[in-house]
């Protein structure tokens, strides 16, 4: 068998041969072009402290050292901003030797600066399943700048399959890049594609949004719903730099339109650990067909979650804050993100998550 990421097509036949597994049969729509959603169970357990089950210690006995109550998500609940939970996964694996899975927040979660993090039993990092993993699956979830309404099934993380040696060197990248553009303008090359960030728009001086401190609760069930005025404050700049405050989370974008070719995948990684004082979230992945123009993608953008630490830091236009790692496919997907699937964000520029109002509406 090929090695690479599993595309749509493999995922059902994974789950056909009891790989993936769930208390409840899974939907078609859980299956993306190269990853899988998953579910959250009914219980939230309200935790003293984010941890890590580690060698010999499954998540359940983690729970029963630390855990300060238990809330019911049947109907619905409430999850406040600072707090830490851990949620069972609907789903659970039987993955075959050689088979490893990882794991990342869904665009919309990460937009709304919602910590979630998969573990598994015995597990040492967050959102990695490791090879041959049998066992069941958690969600830890820490709201940032936002109490949310979550309810059972909803589905805020999503999980690949890697299958042997997957990641494409920089020689292949850029041999790619030659043979079909992956980016526009200049490939900046070196341990995957570099990306920067856009502070001189085209269009106007709205450069991006920052997370206002005192605001009400998201439900992740309402689409389109919530003034984004209410928890966002604009952020404009003539200058081609803003300086972005300790503590606030922002949404910025790319300055480069992206692509993803139907036979590959990407990650979204940090560039440098010590570029400065902020994190751009790197823990997303990037489907088959992503700003792909024959999939309708053209001039897709990367939308950027950022966090600044300590210090207050200058951000300037075209600054590197991060990098896509490109993955092989074991085989072309049946779907390409953007065609034929409800995809939120193919074409995209600018962009909060699903749960706002486009501006003017």
């Amino acid at each position: 068998m090929a090695d690479g990421v599993l595309p749509d097509h493999e995922i059902r036949a994974l789950i056909a041969s009891g790989g993936i597994a769930a208390e409840e049969p899974i939907a078609p729509g859980q299956i993306q072009p190269a990853s899988l959603d998953l579910r959250l169970g009914a219980t939230a357990t309200r935790m003293r402290a984010s941890f890590l089950p580690g060698q010999g210690r499954s998540v359940a006995d983690r729970l029963a050292a630390f855990e300060m109550h238990r809330i019911d998500l049947t109907g619905g609940a409430v999850l406040e901003k600072g707090c830490v939970y851990v949620v069972p996964l609907m789903e659970r694996l039987a993955l075959p030797p050689g088979m490893a899975g990882a794991a990342s927040a869904k665009s919309s979660i990460g937009r709304l600066d919602l910590l979630t993090r998969i573990i598994t039993d015995q597990g040492v990092e967050f959102d990695r399943v490791p090879e041959g993993y049998e066992g069941p699956l958690y969600v830890e979830i820490c709201p940032r700048s936002f109490s949310v309404v979550v309810t059972r099934g909803q589905m805020l993380n999503q999980i690949i399959f890697r299958r042997g040696k997957t990641f494409i060197s920089d020689e292949d990248l850029r041999a790619l890049h030659a043979k079909t553009p992956i980016v526009s303008g200049e490939a900046v090359i070196s341990d995957g594609l570099g990306f920067s960030v856009d502070l001189r728009p085209e269009a106007g001086n709205l450069v991006g949004y920052r997370a206002k401190p005192h605001t009400g609760v998201i439900d992740l069930a309402r689409i389109g719903h919530y003034d984004p005025a209410e928890f966002w404050e604009p952020i404009h700049t003539d200058a081609g730099w803003i300086i972005l405050d300790p503590g606030a989370f922002y949404i910025l974008v790319s300055r480069e339109a992206i692509a993803i070719p139907p036979d590959c995948a990407a990650e979204m990684a940090p560039y440098l650990a010590m570029v400065g004082e902020f994190r751009v979230h790197y823990a997303g992945f990037f489907d088959p067909g992503f700003g792909w123009a024959e999939a309708g993608g053209g001039g897709s953008r990367g939308v950027l979650e950022v966090r600044c630490h300590e210090a207050p830091f200058v951000l300037e236009h075209g600054q590197v804050v991060g990098r896509l790692v490109y993955e092989r496919m074991t085989s072309r997907p049946d779907q390409l993100y953007g065609a034929g699937i409800a995809s939120n964000y193919q074409g995209q520029g600018l962009k909060l998550s699903k749960h706002f109002r486009a501006r003017g509406a």
